[in-house]
């Protein structure tokens, strides 16, 4: 028997969980480096084999034993970056839309006082 009222849908989305520590993860990656696999360790623990096979996969990128991608550092700077130009952009639109009124409005200035 459905106990939800008249045309409420049950969440079937599963619940986010808090980000795993950095502790656990380099826990993951040591245990992957010693030879056991992401999927063993996922039947094990709670991440997805996946999860950890990319832990794993940028823990080596960051020691350089892999040039397959970009390191975390990469990665964060590629995010500054983009932030900065995001907020450039935006800040340009706004000085070139200011621009445009102040010219509109001294150009209204000028005809009215040439007039008088």
């Amino acid at each position: 028997m459905d106990t939800l009222p008249f045309g409420e849908k049950e969440d079937t989305m599963p619940k986010t969980r808090p980000p795993y520590s950095p502790e656990f993860r380099q826990q993951m990656i040591a245990l992957v480096e010693s030879g056991r696999t992401p999927e063993e360790l996922s039947r094990e623990f709670e991440p997805s084999a996946p999860t950890i096979r990319n832990w794993a996969t940028q823990a080596s990128r960051d020691a350089g034993r892999r040039h397959d991608g970009p390191t975390t550092a990469e990665q964060e700077e590629i995010r500054r970056l983009r932030r900065e130009n995001k907020q450039l952009r935006l800040e340009r639109e706004i000085l070139s839309k200011a621009a445009a009124w102040f010219a509109r409005e001294t150009n209204a200035t000028d005809s009215g006082s040439s007039r008088s």
